[in-house]
This record gives C-alpha cells, structure tokens and sequence, in this order.
C-alpha cells in the first residue's frame, strides 16, 4: 500500500517508495477400583460391620467442590454496577450480557461521524492517541480515498482545519483522472465493469513515540491488501507491509492528525500458500465488511 505516487494518498510524508504494479485426540480415561478392605483374600477376617461408617472422602470432596462453585456464580453474578460487572440497568432489564472488549484498557468510543463513519471523541491519553491514528490508518487505506467526494469527506474528519485545507489540494493532485486510469480506475475511482477494486488496511499495533497533554506522535504498523480483482486484471490483489506514521494534536476535545508520513515494512516472509482467484477476492471484499473501530 502505498500513499502516494500514482496508487497513493501523496500529501505530507516522507519515506515513500512506489509500490511496483501488481499482476488432538482426547486423553484416555483413568478408572480407579476399589479393592475391600482386608488383604484382599476372600477367606482372611471379614469386612468390619457397617453400623457406623465414617463418611466417604470422594463424598466429601464432590460437596466441597460444589459448594466453591455456587458461591464463585454468586459473586460474579452479584453486579456492582461497575466496569466489568453487570446488571440489569446495563442490559435494560433482567439478565446480563457480553460487554465489547476495550483493547487499549480504556472505553471504546461513543462518538462517530454519521457520514464517514470514523470514530470521534478519543480519550485525552496515550491510549487515545493511538486509538486516533489506528483508526486513521484504516481511513486513509481504504477505497474510499480515490473518490473525490468521499476523500472531501473524510480528510476533515481526521485533519485538523488547518491540515485538511492544504492536504485536500496535494490530494487531488495525486488522485489526478491521469493517475487513478493507470491503475485501471476512472476519474471517481471505479474499476471496469466486471472489475473490483480492493484497498483495506488492517492496523497491527501501535507505538507512541513522543506524547504531551495536547501533541502525540504514533506509529501505526499496517498490513492490507490492494489492487484490482477481476479476470485479466493488470494490478491484482496483493498485500503489502508499511509502517504509518501520524502526527497528532489535541483539537477541541478530539485528536486530529496534523501530517503523516509512510515508510515500507516491516514485513514478514512470504509464505507458500496458494493464492485466491480474483473470483474469490472479489467475493471477500463483498461478504466481509470492515471495522468501523481499530484498537
């Protein structure tokens, strides 16, 4: 992926390189017997009389356990009304109910722009900042940035004022009509009939290099997949590894990117496993939507 050039996003960063066209078994079971008491020969002194047995300690292990059991249901299901827990206000009525998962430590966002869909409204910390450029990342990498309206859309929303109105111009000028037909798309960034064009990032972690109350910078470690899919493509689907790296400011209540830069990898050994048709890649890119939210 690339975010620059003739199949990228250009604007400010620094680093690029063209990316080239793109053509068990279960354990057994224990049985333990029971030999009688004695010395186990059938003629030695007979078994002791029943009157008054002494309980059996199986017996009194199976309740211990039982008991240990009840009482940890009841406590996890006891609800304080605090995170992690859950009541019946949190479900809005009886019952409880899986929580989303909260990767950085931290609530997920509540925010998020009804026309572009990116997250809003990220904590004022570390977490949030790298929250932020994930989700930027997985913006900036997707089909959506080679149609001009939606690049209008979606600039503003992860730029600052500032930023977005210099950024949109470099941007249009790398998303040129001239640019998008070399990698097989019109002047909105469609493919041919018959075609379909693929760009998804996947952020894989994320690193923060500098960070104040107001300023961060973070590192996002990205894989996707890109290209054309479709019979006789000249650039089809494949994947790349880039390091995406945002600067970020903390703008009424929110973190906005101020620049960004791109850098190749890193990337892992290709593996040898055989690659789908474009039928096949096609299909995914339809069946399989994207996340709304990184990290």
């Amino acid at each position: 992926m690339s975010l620059g050039g003739d199949d990228g996003y250009g604007g400010d960063y620094e680093g690029h390189e063209a990316r080239r066209g793109r053509g068990a078994a279960p354990e057994g079971h224990l049985t333990r017997t029971r030999l009688p008491e004695g010395d186990g020969d059938p003629y030695g002194p007979p078994r002791r009389a029943p009157g008054r047995a002494k309980p059996s300690r199986n017996l009194i292990t199976v309740v211990g356990v039982i008991v240990l059991l009840l009482a940890a249901i009841a406590f996890v299901n006891r609800g304080d009304g605090k995170d992690g827990g859950s009541s019946d206000s949190d479900t809005g009525g009886g019952g409880t109910e899986a929580h989303p998962t909260a990767p950085t430590g931290e609530r997920p966002v509540d925010g998020k722009n009804a026309t572009t869909d990116i997250a809003s409204g990220f904590a004022k910390s570390e977490q949030g900042a790298q929250s932020a450029a994930a989700n930027y990342a997985v913006a900036l990498g997707s089909a959506d940035m080679y149609n001009r309206d939606r690049r209008h859309e979606l600039v503003p929303q992860i730029f600052a004022n500032a930023a977005a109105d210099r950024l949109q111009t470099r941007l249009d000028k790398a998303y040129s009509a001239a640019s998008l037909e070399r990698i097989g798309l019109d002047a909105n960034g469609k493919a041919a009939d018959g075609m379909t064009y693929v760009s998804r990032t996947a952020p894989l972690g994320t690193k923060v290099g500098k960070f104040s109350g107001t300023s961060a910078t973070v590192a996002v470690w990205c894989t996707g997949v890109f290209g054309t899919a479709g019979e006789g493509s000249k650039n089809p689907v494949t994947n790349d590894w880039f390091t995406l790296t945002l600067k970020l400011r903390w703008v009424n209540n929110d973190w906005k990117a101020e620049s960004y830069s791109q850098k190749a990898g890193p990337a892992p050994v290709n593996s040898d496993r055989t690659a789908s048709t474009a039928d096949e890649i096609a299909k995914a890119v339809e069946q399989y939507g994207g996340f709304t939210y990184a990290r």
